[in-house]
Protein backbone atom coordinates (compact mmCIF):
# COMPACT_ATOMS: atom_id res chain seq x y z
CA UNK A 1 0.00 0.00 0.00
CA UNK A 2 3.01 2.42 1.35
CA UNK A 3 4.62 1.35 -2.40
CA UNK A 4 1.57 2.29 -4.25
CA UNK A 5 1.03 5.59 -2.47
CA UNK A 6 4.61 6.93 -3.58
CA UNK A 7 4.52 5.53 -6.94
CA UNK A 8 0.85 7.61 -7.06
CA UNK A 9 2.84 10.69 -5.70
CA UNK A 10 5.92 10.27 -8.16
CA UNK A 11 3.66 10.44 -11.16
CA UNK A 12 1.50 13.43 -9.70
CA UNK A 13 4.84 15.23 -9.37
CA UNK A 14 5.87 14.09 -13.77
CA UNK A 15 2.31 15.11 -14.26
CA UNK A 16 2.59 18.67 -12.15
CA UNK A 17 6.20 19.68 -12.56
CA UNK A 18 6.09 20.07 -16.32
CA UNK A 19 2.73 22.36 -15.55
CA UNK A 20 4.39 24.29 -13.08
CA UNK A 21 8.02 24.65 -15.25
CA UNK A 22 5.95 26.66 -18.35
CA UNK A 23 8.32 28.52 -19.46
CA UNK A 24 7.62 32.76 -20.18
CA UNK A 25 7.96 33.09 -24.48
CA UNK A 26 8.45 36.63 -26.08
CA UNK A 27 9.08 37.13 -29.55
CA UNK A 28 9.92 39.99 -32.15
CA UNK A 29 8.86 41.65 -35.19
CA UNK A 30 11.58 40.41 -37.99
CA UNK A 31 12.65 43.93 -38.74
CA UNK A 32 16.62 43.77 -39.14
CA UNK A 33 18.71 40.68 -39.78
CA UNK A 34 17.27 37.76 -37.93
CA UNK A 35 20.86 36.73 -36.46
CA UNK A 36 21.49 40.75 -34.79
CA UNK A 37 18.06 40.26 -33.24
CA UNK A 38 18.34 36.55 -31.39
CA UNK A 39 21.45 38.24 -30.25
CA UNK A 40 19.63 41.23 -28.94
CA UNK A 41 16.63 39.29 -27.52
CA UNK A 42 18.87 36.48 -26.07
CA UNK A 43 20.44 38.74 -23.97
CA UNK A 44 17.04 40.52 -22.63
CA UNK A 45 15.55 36.88 -22.30
CA UNK A 46 18.62 36.26 -20.02
CA UNK A 47 17.92 39.37 -17.78
CA UNK A 48 14.10 38.61 -17.47
CA UNK A 49 14.50 34.98 -16.24
CA UNK A 50 17.16 36.51 -13.80
CA UNK A 51 14.44 39.41 -12.62
CA UNK A 52 11.17 37.37 -12.75
CA UNK A 53 12.55 33.95 -11.41
CA UNK A 54 10.90 31.87 -14.32
CA UNK A 55 11.92 30.41 -17.74
CA UNK A 56 11.87 32.95 -19.98
CA UNK A 57 12.48 32.15 -23.79
CA UNK A 58 13.14 34.13 -26.89
CA UNK A 59 11.38 32.35 -30.01
CA UNK A 60 12.10 34.12 -33.62
CA UNK A 61 9.52 34.34 -36.17
CA UNK A 62 9.72 34.89 -39.79
CA UNK A 63 7.48 37.56 -40.58
CA UNK A 64 5.32 40.12 -38.50
CA UNK A 65 1.84 38.39 -39.55
CA UNK A 66 3.92 35.18 -37.77
CA UNK A 67 4.52 37.36 -34.45
CA UNK A 68 0.75 38.58 -34.44
CA UNK A 69 -0.54 34.97 -34.66
CA UNK A 70 2.15 33.69 -32.24
CA UNK A 71 0.92 36.39 -29.67
CA UNK A 72 -3.01 35.22 -30.26
CA UNK A 73 -2.88 31.64 -30.42
CA UNK A 74 -1.04 31.96 -26.97
CA UNK A 75 2.85 30.29 -28.49
CA UNK A 76 4.30 33.63 -26.97
CA UNK A 77 2.71 35.60 -23.65
CA UNK A 78 4.64 38.59 -25.40
CA UNK A 79 5.97 40.41 -28.61
CA UNK A 80 8.34 43.60 -29.32
CA UNK A 81 5.79 44.76 -31.59
CA UNK A 82 5.57 47.55 -34.09
CA UNK A 83 2.97 50.01 -33.31
CA UNK A 84 0.36 48.67 -36.08
CA UNK A 85 1.84 44.76 -35.37
CA UNK A 86 1.05 45.31 -31.80
CA UNK A 87 -2.33 47.45 -32.83
CA UNK A 88 -3.28 44.16 -34.79
CA UNK A 89 -2.23 41.51 -31.78
CA UNK A 90 -4.01 43.79 -29.18
CA UNK A 91 -7.34 43.61 -30.95
CA UNK A 92 -7.70 40.13 -31.08
CA UNK A 93 -6.50 39.20 -27.53
CA UNK A 94 -8.78 40.48 -24.95
CA UNK A 95 -7.12 42.57 -22.20
CA UNK A 96 -3.96 42.81 -23.78
CA UNK A 97 -1.50 45.47 -23.11
CA UNK A 98 1.16 47.51 -24.19
CA UNK A 99 3.49 47.92 -21.29
CA UNK A 100 6.61 49.64 -22.17
CA UNK A 101 8.06 51.61 -25.19
CA UNK A 102 11.56 53.18 -26.07
CA UNK A 103 12.01 56.00 -24.81
CA UNK A 104 12.67 56.78 -29.02
CA UNK A 105 8.94 55.53 -29.30
CA UNK A 106 7.09 58.12 -28.44
CA UNK A 107 8.15 60.30 -31.32
CA UNK A 108 9.58 57.80 -33.76
CA UNK A 109 10.76 58.85 -37.69
CA UNK A 110 10.84 57.15 -40.95
CA UNK A 111 13.90 58.07 -43.59
CA UNK A 112 13.17 58.32 -47.33
CA UNK A 113 16.18 56.86 -48.47
CA UNK A 114 17.29 57.29 -52.75
CA UNK A 115 20.29 55.92 -54.59
CA UNK A 116 22.52 58.62 -55.40
CA UNK A 117 21.82 58.15 -58.79
CA UNK A 118 18.71 59.99 -59.02
CA UNK A 119 20.25 63.01 -58.37
CA UNK A 120 17.68 63.99 -55.25
CA UNK A 121 19.01 65.58 -52.38
CA UNK A 122 17.70 66.18 -48.70
CA UNK A 123 15.07 68.40 -48.08
CA UNK A 124 13.01 69.57 -45.57
CA UNK A 125 9.81 69.04 -47.62
CA UNK A 126 7.85 66.06 -48.94
CA UNK A 127 10.58 64.60 -52.04
CA UNK A 128 7.62 64.86 -54.56
CA UNK A 129 10.69 64.28 -57.24
CA UNK A 130 10.04 60.46 -56.10
CA UNK A 131 6.92 60.83 -58.50
CA UNK A 132 7.52 57.77 -61.29
CA UNK A 133 10.87 56.46 -60.07
CA UNK A 134 10.79 52.39 -58.28
CA UNK A 135 10.13 52.39 -54.57
CA UNK A 136 10.43 49.94 -52.00
CA UNK A 137 8.68 49.72 -48.69
CA UNK A 138 10.01 46.99 -45.82
CA UNK A 139 6.82 44.83 -44.67
CA UNK A 140 3.82 45.02 -45.59
CA UNK A 141 2.70 45.28 -41.87
CA UNK A 142 5.76 47.14 -40.76
CA UNK A 143 5.01 50.86 -39.25
CA UNK A 144 7.77 52.68 -39.81
CA UNK A 145 8.91 50.52 -43.23
CA UNK A 146 5.32 50.81 -44.83
CA UNK A 147 1.71 52.21 -42.66
CA UNK A 148 3.39 55.93 -42.03
CA UNK A 149 5.29 56.17 -45.16
CA UNK A 150 2.12 55.62 -47.15
CA UNK A 151 0.64 57.49 -45.19
CA UNK A 152 2.60 60.39 -46.17
CA UNK A 153 2.82 60.06 -49.36
CA UNK A 154 -1.02 59.30 -49.83
CA UNK A 155 -0.95 62.64 -48.38
CA UNK A 156 1.22 64.48 -50.24
CA UNK A 157 0.59 63.10 -53.92
CA UNK A 158 -3.54 62.12 -53.25
CA UNK A 159 -3.08 58.74 -54.56
CA UNK A 160 -1.68 55.60 -53.53
CA UNK A 161 1.67 54.27 -54.19
CA UNK A 162 1.13 52.00 -56.84
CA UNK A 163 -0.02 54.76 -59.11
CA UNK A 164 2.77 57.26 -57.97
CA UNK A 165 5.34 55.07 -58.22
CA UNK A 166 6.84 53.16 -62.13
CA UNK A 167 7.32 49.92 -59.51
CA UNK A 168 6.51 49.06 -55.81
CA UNK A 169 8.32 46.45 -53.85
CA UNK A 170 8.16 45.14 -50.09
CA UNK A 171 11.71 44.12 -49.12
CA UNK A 172 10.54 42.45 -46.34
CA UNK A 173 12.73 44.07 -43.55
CA UNK A 174 15.02 47.62 -43.12
CA UNK A 175 17.89 46.18 -43.50
CA UNK A 176 16.82 44.50 -46.48
CA UNK A 177 15.34 47.87 -47.89
CA UNK A 178 18.41 49.97 -47.42
CA UNK A 179 20.34 47.06 -48.84
CA UNK A 180 17.91 47.22 -52.14
CA UNK A 181 18.37 50.93 -52.72
CA UNK A 182 21.88 51.09 -52.09
CA UNK A 183 22.08 48.19 -55.05
CA UNK A 184 20.04 50.27 -57.02
CA UNK A 185 17.19 47.60 -57.17
CA UNK A 186 14.96 50.52 -56.32
CA UNK A 187 15.59 54.15 -56.66
CA UNK A 188 14.03 55.27 -53.49
CA UNK A 189 12.82 53.52 -50.11
CA UNK A 190 11.46 53.93 -46.69
CA UNK A 191 12.97 52.37 -43.51
CA UNK A 192 13.17 52.79 -39.71
CA UNK A 193 15.72 55.50 -38.72
CA UNK A 194 17.09 53.62 -36.12
CA UNK A 195 17.85 50.97 -38.10
CA UNK A 196 19.79 53.34 -40.50
CA UNK A 197 21.85 55.00 -38.01
CA UNK A 198 22.90 51.37 -36.68
CA UNK A 199 24.10 50.43 -39.82
CA UNK A 200 25.68 54.01 -40.51
CA UNK A 201 27.58 53.41 -37.35
CA UNK A 202 28.11 49.41 -38.26
CA UNK A 203 30.10 51.01 -41.58
CA UNK A 204 27.48 49.38 -43.92
CA UNK A 205 26.18 52.59 -45.36
CA UNK A 206 28.19 54.24 -48.11
CA UNK A 207 27.03 57.58 -48.45
CA UNK A 208 28.49 57.65 -52.62
CA UNK A 209 25.32 55.30 -53.32
CA UNK A 210 22.73 55.81 -50.79
CA UNK A 211 21.46 58.99 -48.99
CA UNK A 212 18.60 60.37 -46.65
CA UNK A 213 16.22 62.78 -48.49
CA UNK A 214 13.44 63.16 -46.29
CA UNK A 215 12.00 62.51 -43.02
CA UNK A 216 8.50 62.00 -41.84
CA UNK A 217 7.12 63.74 -38.86
CA UNK A 218 7.04 61.99 -35.60
CA UNK A 219 4.81 59.09 -34.73
CA UNK A 220 4.66 56.45 -31.86
CA UNK A 221 6.04 53.08 -32.71
CA UNK A 222 7.74 50.25 -30.93
CA UNK A 223 6.53 48.22 -27.36
CA UNK A 224 6.71 45.59 -25.58
CA UNK A 225 2.55 43.95 -25.42
CA UNK A 226 1.42 41.22 -22.98
CA UNK A 227 -1.28 38.84 -23.32
CA UNK A 228 -4.48 39.40 -20.82
CA UNK A 229 -4.16 36.45 -19.47
CA UNK A 230 -0.72 36.51 -18.29
CA UNK A 231 -1.65 36.65 -14.77
CA UNK A 232 -3.84 33.53 -14.99
CA UNK A 233 -1.01 31.86 -16.76
CA UNK A 234 2.19 32.62 -14.28
CA UNK A 235 0.17 34.17 -11.39
CA UNK A 236 -1.07 37.20 -9.40
CA UNK A 237 1.01 40.26 -10.22
CA UNK A 238 3.26 38.91 -12.85
CA UNK A 239 2.05 41.93 -15.71
CA UNK A 240 3.21 44.21 -13.00
CA UNK A 241 6.38 42.65 -12.39
CA UNK A 242 6.87 42.03 -15.70
CA UNK A 243 6.31 45.65 -16.53
CA UNK A 244 8.64 46.86 -13.74
CA UNK A 245 11.71 44.36 -15.26
CA UNK A 246 11.23 46.20 -18.45
CA UNK A 247 11.09 49.47 -17.64
CA UNK A 248 14.38 48.59 -14.98
CA UNK A 249 16.30 47.63 -17.76
CA UNK A 250 19.17 50.39 -17.36
CA UNK A 251 22.44 47.97 -18.93
CA UNK A 252 23.76 50.10 -21.59
CA UNK A 253 24.61 47.02 -23.37
CA UNK A 254 20.84 45.50 -23.38
CA UNK A 255 19.61 49.18 -24.26
CA UNK A 256 22.05 49.75 -27.22
CA UNK A 257 21.13 46.54 -28.49
CA UNK A 258 18.11 48.05 -29.72
CA UNK A 259 19.31 50.42 -29.63
CA UNK A 260 17.06 53.01 -26.95
CA UNK A 261 17.88 55.03 -24.42
CA UNK A 262 15.55 53.97 -22.26
CA UNK A 263 12.23 52.24 -21.41
CA UNK A 264 9.02 53.91 -20.10
CA UNK A 265 5.33 53.06 -19.39
CA UNK A 266 3.79 52.66 -22.56
CA UNK A 267 -0.59 52.21 -22.88
CA UNK A 268 -2.92 50.79 -25.40
CA UNK A 269 -4.06 54.69 -25.85
CA UNK A 270 -0.63 55.75 -26.58
CA UNK A 271 -1.70 54.16 -29.93
CA UNK A 272 -5.00 55.32 -31.19
CA UNK A 273 -2.95 57.56 -33.76
CA UNK A 274 -1.55 54.65 -35.50
CA UNK A 275 -5.34 52.59 -35.49
CA UNK A 276 -6.40 55.97 -36.81
CA UNK A 277 -3.96 55.43 -39.77
CA UNK A 278 -3.84 52.08 -40.20
CA UNK A 279 -8.21 52.65 -40.73
CA UNK A 280 -7.54 55.49 -43.08
CA UNK A 281 -5.40 53.20 -45.50
CA UNK A 282 -7.20 50.10 -45.47
CA UNK A 283 -4.29 48.20 -43.32
CA UNK A 284 -6.92 47.63 -39.83
CA UNK A 285 -10.82 47.38 -39.96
Amino acid sequence: MIRKVALAAILLLLVVQPLLAKPFVFTAIPDEDETRLKQRFDQVAAYLQDKLGVDVQFVPVKSYAASVAAFVNNQVQMAWFGGLSGVQARKRVPGSQAIAQGYEDQFFVSYFIVNTSTGLTESRDFPMGIKGLTFTFGSKDSTSGRLMPEFFIRKAFGMGPNEVFSRVGFSGDHTKTLELVQAGAYQVGALNYKVWENELKAGHVDPDKVRVIWRTPTYPDYNFSVRGDVDKQFGAGFTAKLTKALLDMKDPKLLAAFPRSAFIPASNSDYLPVEQVGKAIGLLE
